[in-house]
């Protein structure tokens, strides 16, 4: 008995919808992140990219708990020096929550060539449209 091993020619890419709407950002970026990477299929391999697309939908209307919509803080440095900069998430996902869902999911997925591929397989979107009817995107259960 053999090993399966899943091979990026013979991959079937799906679409999935998530709406975000009333739900923890992390637990939306954590099913995302899974989709991405492929890890719910039963053909899993690890250093294979068989991950599906993800279409995140009503972002800005994502919540984050407890106290973290007033403390939590992106950093970013310019490069030069004294160059640290700071966003507060409630300024964020005021202006661009898109980002922060970006960010959230990116974040969870492998920092490696497999990561950089799968996060170019997310699209968010702050509002309940998307531009992706034409690929027929499936509702992701959760």
């Amino acid at each position: 008995m053999s090993t399966f091993m899943a091979k990026k020619e013979t991959l079937n890419r799906k679409w999935y919808v998530i709406d975000a709407a009333g739900k923890p950002l992390g637990r939306t970026a954590a099913k995302a992140a899974e989709i991405l990477r492929g890890k719910h299929k039963p053909e899993f391999t690890p250093h294979v990219d068989c991950g599906d697309f993800v279409i995140i939908i009503n972002a800005a209307k994502a919540v984050l708990t407890g106290k973290k919509l007033d403390q939590k803080v992106y950093y970013r440095h310019t490069g030069y020096v004294g160059g640290l900069k700071a966003e507060g998430y409630k300024k964020i996902m005021a202006e661009k929550p898109e980002f922060a869902m970006q960010k959230a999911v990116k974040g969870m997925l492998p920092h490696n060539s497999i990561g950089d591929k799968a996060i170019t397989r997310l699209k968010v979107y702050a509002g309940a449209e998307h531009v992706h009817e034409a690929q027929k995107p499936e509702a992701c259960a959760e």
